[in-house]
């Protein structure tokens, strides 16, 4: 288990709420689904799961992103 820091909160267009987070040791930057949304269907999203960053930012210009201070 690494130390994270926490960067902020995104929700996808299917209602599920995702964490991102930066991994202290090797500066990678880390998707978990912290809440899966009540209508999504992807079987990928799973809750306490990564998913790979690269959909993250794919989305990033459409979606509100909530900023951790």
């Amino acid at each position: 288990m690494s130390l994270v820091r926490l960067l902020g909160f995104t929700t996808l267009p299917c209602g599920c709420v995702l964490g991102r987070y930066r991994e202290l040791a090797t500066n990678r930057e880390v998707a978990y689904v912290e809440e899966k949304g009540q209508t999504c269907d992807a079987h990928a999203h799973r809750r306490n799961h990564t998913i790979p960053t690269s959909r993250v930012t794919s989305y990033a210009s459409q979606l509100e992103t909530a900023q951790a201070s």
